[in-house]
């Protein structure tokens, strides 16, 4: 396993890497410690499987990074680091593509799960969002998907390839694709990870 760690401060990037370390017997970390070793990380190891991305980088914003990772390398998997719990940062995360928002106070016992959730494809979302948003306002009218589209988009949730959904729903690959694509039109969205975000909060999907 591969992971990036992207974070200024170089004593948060070695205790990650040691929690790290309890992810897999084999677990890999490459440090950068801003945007541009970030996205020439991002360029030169192209077996890369988790981006850890700190919000508050010295000169850039995390959140304009993940952008630069989504159009880059759309099914890589980023999540958010950062000291602050505001739940609107996190929404903001979210919505940008990441597959999941960590708080730097948190616990190993919390991070861990949390990072092996997001490697077998599905979005943390923490507790503090989940908490907040029964004062947010009513969410947006859920979009129009057929009985097929949900079914993929339910296939794209569990972190099934193209390849894998035509094979459990009997479809060729070009149809699955034109369903992904419909799937992420009526959602608003351009990623997987985007995509799981949107139909989570829209109660698509579970959590």
């Amino acid at each position: 396993m591969h992971i990036l760690v992207v974070d200024d401060h170089p004593l948060v990037r070695e205790g990650l890497k040691h929690l790290l370390a309890g992810l897999d017997n084999e677990t890999r970390v490459t440090e950068a410690a801003g945007a541009e070793s970030a996205l020439q990380a991002l360029a030169d190891q192209a077996d890369l499987d988790l981006v850890l991305l700190d919000l508050n980088l010295q000169g850039r914003d995390g959140l304009s990074l993940l952008v630069d990772f989504g159009r880059n390398a759309p099914d890589l998997p980023v999540v958010m680091l950062s000291g602050e719990q505001d739940p609107a940062l996190m929404r903001a995360a979210l919505d940008a593509g990441a597959a999941g928002f960590i708080s730097k106070s948190s616990l190993s016992q919390v991070i861990l799960p949390a990072l092996r959730l997001v490697l077998a494809g599905g979005i943390y979302v923490p507790p503090e969002m989940l908490v907040s948003q029964g004062a947010e306002a009513p969410k947006p009218a859920e979009p129009g998907l057929t009985h097929r589209q949900q079914q993929v988009l339910k296939c794209i949730a569990q972190g099934s390839s193209n390849k894998e959904i035509a094979a459990e729903l009997q479809l060729s690959e070009p149809t699955v694709k034109g369903h992904v694509v419909a799937v992420f039109r009526a959602l608003n969205v351009r990623t997987r990870t985007q995509a799981i975000a949107a139909a989570t909060r829209l109660g698509l999907i579970g959590r």
